[in-house]
């Protein structure tokens, strides 16, 4: 059966990127004969809606975007017999590195065409779905200034806000409850994973999968700045997760709360206020993806 792809656009994605690539899209859709129509939503409202109704009459929903498009269409496509396709166009595409998705635009909607589907997990923190990494704490104050540079671009973005984010950072006090067990930490961030990458490559939590149903839990205690420093390349490679101030747990239910207020930051966007709850839904999207696990630890 020949797949036909409703393709929605994130226009703004990666300072223009994504609408950049539809000429490349579409032309790689006509030379496979593959139907299609574009639809560039004016929300996330909007693209909710067109991926509901492109579901409902059998099409396969296509994001040109970037992770921040893709948690509420996965969150809309939980469940249904409409699959979910991903050409990468955004900042990050943390969900796309993870499932070995191409970077190419081309190579992307061959594999959209031709590829295979599978299920993984969709999360939710506070009923809100994401795909990736919901993060708090020093990763809220990191997020918002990522999210707010107009001077860096690219994936560099992160690294430049998690410099500008520690001068100003003073530690936190967390309370994590994972299925019903309680912990409590002093220190930098509470991170929950649905996936093990974000902020363009970040290994976070490297030992997740998408199909587990289950949720990875890091926290981080305090330590001094300086270490803070010297430990962030570290997260590239997923190395840190051995350092002994990293605190890993895993579960189907994690609540999280904290001394001061936070938003929850996951797929690169505001998302959620303390305190939240965090859950999973386990196998409920279909997505077009390489054969096998996803992508193993850097």
């Amino acid at each position: 059966m020949r797949r036909r792809f409703a393709l929605l656009v994130n226009p703004a994605a990666a300072g223009g990127r994504a609408r950049r690539a539809v000429p490349e899209v579409v032309r790689e859709l006509n030379l496979r004969s593959a139907e299609h129509r574009v639809i560039q939503p004016a929300s996330l409202d909007e693209a909710r809606t067109a991926a509901a109704e492109a579901a409902a009459a059998g099409d396969t929903v296509m994001t040109l975007g970037g992770d921040g498009l893709v948690g509420p269409i996965a969150g809309v496509l939980r469940g249904a017999e409409s699959a979910l396709a991903i050409v990468p166009g955004g900042r990050g595409n943390d969900l796309a590195r993870v499932l070995a998705i191409p970077s190419d635009p081309r190579a992307a909607v061959r594999l959209a065409v031709e590829g295979s589907e599978r299920l993984i997990d969709v999360a939710e923190v506070n009923g809100a779905p994401f795909m990736g990494i919901a993060s708090l704490g020093f990763d809220s104050d990191a997020n918002r200034i990522a999210n707010e540079s107009k001077v860096i671009r690219g994936n560099l973005v992160y690294v430049y806000a998690a410099l500008r984010a520690l001068s100003g950072w003073r530690p936190a006090a967390f309370e994590v409850v994972v299925d019903g067990h309680r912990h409590e930490l002093t220190g930098y961030s509470v991170a929950v994973g649905n996936s093990k990458a974000y902020g363009g490559g970040m290994w976070l939590l490297p030992d997740a999968e998408l199909d587990d149903g289950r949720l990875d839990v890091l926290m981080v205690e305090d330590h001094s700045k300086l270490k803070f420093l010297r430990d962030i390349p570290r997260v590239f490679k997923g190395t840190h997760i051995t350092d002994p101030l990293a605190h890993l747990l895993s579960g189907e239910r994690v609540e999280v709360s904290a001394d001061r207020p936070f938003v929850v930051y996951a797929d690169g966007d505001p998302i959620a206020q303390l305190p939240a709850t965090l859950t999973v839904d386990k196998r409920v999207l279909r997505v077009i993806a390489p054969p096998g696990s996803a992508a193993a630890r850097p």
